[in-house]
């Protein structure tokens, strides 16, 4: 494993931190500033909006900077937001921090994938990027305990300094350890051949490059996938601690160790998916986008049964990431490695994440009760599967059609 995906992992895991600490520290955070819990919420929802905004904008804004200094500057921009945090005298101060360390979210994430497939030979791809993605995946497994914990022990402020001097060390990392070709063209094999995805095709650099990637359908395709999939997840894990408790029959202390195992699928499903998606990618992904379909469906019949739902919400996880290395992939192969295509992946699954969490949020309003986000979730993942199929089957026509000698 290249020492650069250490500290790509590092980076990522420190993000995922930053994103769901908070989560943990809401109530110490409302105190503090003396403002309501509604105010205290918008240190997510800021977040969430910022994140979608900034994946776009600042991959834009770099489109022509060597990727490894973009990850740096990147990352920067996360150690100071952090750092607002942790020193913010009041609530207006705390919740630019915030947005500022989430303005980094998206367009680390996007780059990342990039630069960590470039990395490795191109069958290793989607693995790469599940070892990126395993540092995020790890943090919202530990993110809201690490918060809690910290919180409780030294202050709220003392789990953003923590944050904040992980950050340093993603820093410092990266800039020693990625290498400054990663994400464009790989240096010659001994063979004289080029190594990794890369050495295909340049990556488009320019603005305009890059925005010609998304004259691809296959691109639309799988932000589309991309988004109905996470949209489904989201819908139903919004939710899910009412589930727990209204439905399962759980206490309301049960929730945090569920949610830990929520996590752990969550880890499994990353690693496994990204191996299942080198071998054959668009087969893995429909496979996965079926089994998290079945699986939420399952989980609203089941929820009742308190051992069934600890085994479904672990499958959920599993389920629900496993398509998370090989969508990458797929869309940045397709935009022949343009970074707005795979940042613009990262804000489609926001713009999913607040779909589901709207629809599941209907359905509860509506009196269907608190298992409706899982069915509606299963019906919002079925759409995806649709899409996901029809992108496969175009896909394979194309080569087919490459495939076919000119007369």
């Amino acid at each position: 494993m290249p020492s650069g995906l250490i500290a790509l992992a590092l980076g990522g895991f420190g993000i995922g931190l930053t994103e769901f600490l908070i989560a943990g520290l809401l109530p110490q955070v409302a105190s503090s500033f003396a403002v309501s819990e509604a105010a205290a919420g918008r240190l997510i929802s800021g977040y969430a909006l910022s994140v979608a905004v900034g994946a776009i904008a600042l991959t834009a804004a770099t489109a022509r900077l060597p990727r490894k200094h973009i990850l740096v500057g990147l990352v920067a921009l996360f150690v100071i937001g952090n750092l607002l945090s942790a020193v913010a005298p009041n609530y207006q101060v705390m919740l630019l921090g915030r947005i500022v360390a989430a303005l980094c979210h998206g367009s680390f994430f996007g780059i990342g994938s990039l630069v960590a497939r470039s990395l490795v030979a191109p069958q290793k791809k989607s693995q790469a990027v599940a070892v990126m993605f395993a540092g995020l995946t790890v943090a919202n497994v530990l993110g809201v305990p690490f918060g809690a914990l910290v919180g409780e022990r030294w202050g709220w402020r003392a789990a953003f300094w923590a944050v904040t001097v992980i950050g340093l060390l993603a820093l410092a990392g990266i800039a020693a350890l990625v290498p400054s070709w990663a994400g464009r063209v790989q240096p010659a094999a001994e063979d004289g051949q080029a190594t990794g995805v890369e050495a295909e095709r340049i990556p488009p650099s320019g603005l305009a490059q890059q925005l010609r990637a998304f004259r691809s359908w296959q691109v639309w395709l799988t932000l589309v996938a991309t988004a109905l999939s996470y949209g489904g997840m989201f819908g139903a894990f919004t939710y899910i601690a009412y589930t727990f408790t209204g439905v399962s029959g759980f206490a309301s202390e049960d929730v945090a160790w569920l949610l830990m195992v929520y996590g752990v699928g969550l880890v499994v499903g990353n690693l496994v998916g990204g191996r299942a998606a080198d071998r054959d990618r668009d087969r893995a992904l429909v496979l996965a986008l079926l089994g998290l379909a079945l699986t939420l469906a399952l989980f609203g019949l089941l929820a009742e049964s308190g051992t069934a739902s600890v085994v479904l919400v672990f499958l959920m996880g599993v389920t629900g990431f496993a398509s998370v290395p090989g969508m990458i992939t797929r869309v940045t192969d397709f935009a022949h490695g343009a970074a707005l295509a795979a940042s613009a992946n990262v804000s489609a699954s926001n713009v999913g994440n607040a779909l589901g969490a709207w629809l599941g949020g209907v359905a509860i309003s509506a009196g269907l009760g608190y298992t409706a986000p899982l069915y509606v979730g299963a019906g919002i993942v079925l759409m995806s599967v649709a899409v996901m199929v029809v992108a496969a089957q175009r896909a394979k026509s194309s080569q087919a059609a490459d495939r076919v000698p000119a007369r």
